[in-house]
């Protein structure tokens, strides 16, 4: 999540005990080290900068497992930058991390840590005792985590490019293993330090070595016998979330959705279209805008990846307009709720203050709404072919009228050992081991066992803002086997370019708690959502829709046997005979939301409307 140079780094006993005072450049004062200990009597430690005047001032704490001597600032502004705007900032490194005692346990201890830490900064000398949380990816999550806890000293989040539930949508997605992101992760951020901080130096040597070892690890079987992290022993929570496949009371234990109803702080929350959190940031927002005691809510999606935040879209480069977005906006947010104007109240909202803000890709412009999805209109577009939409090269269609009678189907193989490859995408965090963002569709498309279904050119343009969803009539010969669906753009010279996509695994088509297998052969309804967007296709292009049953390395692919995934060694799978239908009593159909009559607020210069 994730500072990638964070991996990098290492910290003596000494260096992580000792307190340093220093002034920077600008007069901002640094206080290294800092202690503070938790109920449980273990000893975290945080960098605290101060103004260059003393004073009293509000508190912006971030907490991170990724050294906190970076501060998340390859994409925020650098933290003596906050200070400068009257602020002190807390960067604090989490539970067993870096310069901070204990036992590194994944989201499990942040809760409690979070509270006694607000509470703790809270009393800090030169704080006001108004506290305000900042940070993304895993530091937005101890932001939720800890709000969760209402510590009274915290008046306003932010967090930025995160899940809403930790096993749908951070380590599966409709039940299927994020793959590349989540052992990419785990070997990268996470193991070597964990090596390092246990002082096991044989292991965080050969984790160095071998930390950049894909795609073979992609490949590895079982993968809860990974040998990389069985043999050094860290990260032993990897095994703990293949083991817990199904959302189960292990997830719940520290899941937002059971906590949605504790949080009652104001939130702005921040994420990007391509993100692998975007559903989760969205999610976040709008469960808690439903709720009357939350607080007030905002909701910011432009069009990043989850690191860096730089631009993703078909085309010439966007501009500069939306990069620096983000510090101005949660700085405005905090002097809202820590530092009013005078004669007026925390939270005292401009006339002009949205409830969202978002960037519509494809147009290049910022809209704002009052809440998210701004629009009620939907497009139906159903899936039509003569039997041959395999490939691009095939004869799949999308239309807006409702099938006929006796349409055929489309059928295809699903070889787990040759699996469709990943073509950009929804996912974090390093994109040279887990592909994301937009990408060319060329590759995927020449397959037959991709099938692929495109509109006429269209008249005029059209918006999609919102949550696309598939309603897809299938059978397969399989137990269990996964759906992979996924909306794509096609501009002139036949560019087609990725804007959202979907994954199911069909045994929790009705449940992530339940799963329940496949009558084979039997035609099953699966209703398939889409990663949140905001795309408008322009004139003249097409909308296509693909539909496949795997996505390798974002996702794990499914061996169609129903056994468990993880302790599959490589023989052990079946090949899938899938069958897609689209008759009139089947009526496959792609759905897209509409773009409401939102305000435009931003044209991004340097291309075409």
């Amino acid at each position: 999540m994730m500072d990638m140079g964070a991996a990098n780094g290492t910290s003596t006993e000494a260096g992580r005990a000792a307190v340093r005072e220093s002034v920077l450049a600008g007069g901002v004062r640094v206080s290294r080290n800092v202690p503070a200990t938790m109920r449980d009597g273990t000893v975290l430690r945080s960098d605290v900068y101060r103004p260059a005047d003393a004073g009293e001032y509000p508190v912006l704490l971030m907490r991170v497992p990724y050294n906190k001597d970076v501060a998340q600032s390859f994409v925020y502004q650098h933290p003596s930058w906050y200070a400068g705007q009257g602020y002190v900032v807390v960067i604090q490194d989490c539970r067993g991390r870096y310069a901070s005692d204990g036992r590194f346990d994944p989201l499990r201890q942040e809760a409690h840590d979070g509270y006694d830490t607000v509470e703790w900064a809270a009393t800090l000398p030169e704080s006001n005792g108004s506290v305000g949380m900042y940070g993304f990816s895993y530091a937005g999550a101890t932001q939720l985590l800890a709000a969760a806890e209402n510590p009274p000293s915290l008046k306003c989040c932010v967090p930025a490019f995160t899940a809403g539930d930790y096993f749908d949508g951070w380590m599966y997605e409709g039940g299927v293993l994020n793959l590349a992101f989540v052992l990419s992760w785990t070997v990268q951020m996470l193991a070597m330090q964990e090596a390092v901080h246990a002082r096991d130096w044989k292991a965080a040597a050969r984790l160095h070595a071998q930390a950049n070892d894909f795609p073979r690890m992609f490949h590895e079987r079982p993968l809860d016998q990974l040998r990389l992290l069985r043999e050094t022993g860290v990260a032993p929570y990897f095994f703990d979330w293949l083991k817990h496949d199904t959302r189960d009371d292990y997830w719940s234990s520290i899941g937002l959705p059971e906590r949605y109803d504790r949080i009652t702080v104001p939130c702005l929350h921040i994420g990007g279209w391509y993100d692998v959190f975007a559903a989760g940031t969205v999610r976040n927002y709008g469960e808690l805008a439903r709720r009357a005691g939350a607080g007030e809510q905002r909701l910011m999606m432009g069009p990043w990846i989850h690191m860096p935040w730089a631009p993703e879209a078909a085309g010439p480069t966007l501009g500069p307009s939306f990069r620096n977005r983000v510090d101005p906006a949660q700085t405005a947010w905090f002097d809202r709720w820590l530092k009013p104007p005078r004669g007026t109240r925390p939270g005292d909202a401009p006339d002009d203050d949205p409830g969202v803000s978002y960037f519509v890709m494809g147009a290049n412009q910022w809209k704002t709404a009052p809440t998210w999805p701004p629009g009620e209109t939907t497009v139906r577009l159903y899936l039509a072919s003569q039997g041959q939409a395999n490939s691009r090269s095939g004869d799949g269609r999308l239309s807006p009228d409702s099938p006929a009678p006796d349409s055929p189907a489309d059928v295809f193989i699903c070889d787990p050992s040759n699996p469709v490859p990943s073509a950009g995408g929804n996912s974090c965090c390093n994109r040279a081991a887990s592909p994301m963002g937009q990408a060319c569709q060329a590759t995927v498309e020449v397959r037959n066992d991709v099938l692929v279904y495109s509109s006429e050119p269209l008249t005029d343009g059209l918006e999609c803002t919102g949550v696309p969803t598939v309603t897809l009539y299938a059978a397969s010969s399989a137990v269990d086997t996964d759906w992979v669906v996924r909306l794509v753009d096609v501009g002139p010279g036949e560019r087609a370019v990725n804007v959202s996509q979907g994954t199911l695994r069909a045994r929790y088509r009705r449940s992530l708690s339940d799963p329940e297998p496949l009558t084979p052969n039997a035609v099953t309804e699966f209703r398939i959502p889409m990663n949140p967007t905001s795309w408008r296709f322009r004139a003249g292009h097409r909308i296509r829709l693909q539909v496949t049953s795997s996505d390798f390395p974002a996702k794990d692919p499914n061996r169609n046997t129903g056994a468990p995934q993880a302790s599959a060694h490589p023989w052990e799978y079946v090949v899938a005979h899938q069958t897609v239908l689209h008759d009139q009593r089947h009526p496959s159909v792609l759905c897209l939301p509409g773009g409401g009559q939102e305000n435009v607020i931003a044209a991004v210069p340097g291309r075409a409307q």
